[in-house]
């Protein structure tokens, strides 16, 4: 039976800004393909789940009638959610920079089709590459590894403590760095191919320069590097997939 209805809203709705916060910007829910009511119900569920773990920490902090004090909460619990939201997001968003270094070594510079996730336009193999890793991460489990430390959150960063907002940029900036050394490793044997076929034709052009010697050379370049992808996705996402407790839990 609840005792007090006022406190357990509140409650509720404490623990609805870290969650919903985190599912806002989350990779594969925060897509444009999923509505924004599945959205709306999923943190709402995953709130109603969590709040009987996290009760004596949240609901002591909602009772005074502050309602300034609990502005700042809301503000704080959100941000906090939008933290490892983020951590998720932009690891996944280095496959699109990846897909970009890739399609341009190889020079496969395709016009922009629709994303299969989002509203933006991307090139063929940057959708596939990004679809596809996105898929490995959900086959893995990735989104209960993001909730489970969204729930230890409440140990180190509890409701109505000192928000370090410089440790939040911190992690968000280290994440970045690691993520983008990451993606340059996963995307340096095209970055290699490319390098040394376009020194290889430049030399050969020089040696007989009558002959269009780039024009006649695209088709090989785009046919080698798309035999490399064929050869590389699976150890690619493999390394990708594998690569995300690190960062993430790292951080």
């Amino acid at each position: 039976m609840i005792t007090d209805p006022q406190g357990t809203i509140l409650a509720l709705f404490l623990t609805f800004c870290r969650i919903g916060g985190c599912v806002m910007v989350l990779p594969g829910f925060s897509s444009a393909r999923v509505p924004p009511q599945v959205r709306l119900f999923a943190a709402l569920g995953l709130s109603m789940a969590v709040l009987p773990m996290v009760w004596d920490i949240v609901y002591p902090k909602v009772g005074g009638g502050n309602q300034l004090a609990y502005i700042t909460l809301i503000l704080s619990e959100s941000a906090v959610g939008v933290m490892y939201g983020m951590i998720a997001r932009f690891f996944t968003l280095g496959l699109q920079f990846t897909g970009s270094v890739l399609t341009q070594m190889i020079g496969f510079n395709a016009p922009p089709a629709p994303d299969v996730l989002e509203d933006n336009a991307e090139n063929q193999l940057t959708n596939l590459i990004s679809f596809g890793g996105l898929m490995v991460l959900f086959a893995m489990d990735f989104h209960h590894m993001v909730f489970r430390a969204l729930l230890d959150s409440y140990m180190q960063m509890p409701v109505g403590g000192d928000m370090h907002v410089q440790k939040l940029l911190i992690s968000l900036t280290d994440t970045v760095q690691a993520t983008t050394l990451i993606m340059l490793r996963l995307s340096s044997p095209f970055i290699i191919y490319g390098l040394m076929f376009n020194v290889s034709i430049g030399m050969i052009n020089k040696l007989a320069q009558q002959i269009p010697i780039f024009f006649i050379s695209t088709p090989y370049l785009i046919a080698g590097g798309l035999f490399m992808l064929y050869l590389s996705i699976a150890a690619m996402l493999k390394q990708f997939a594998d690569a995300f407790p690190t960062i993430f839990l790292g951080m």
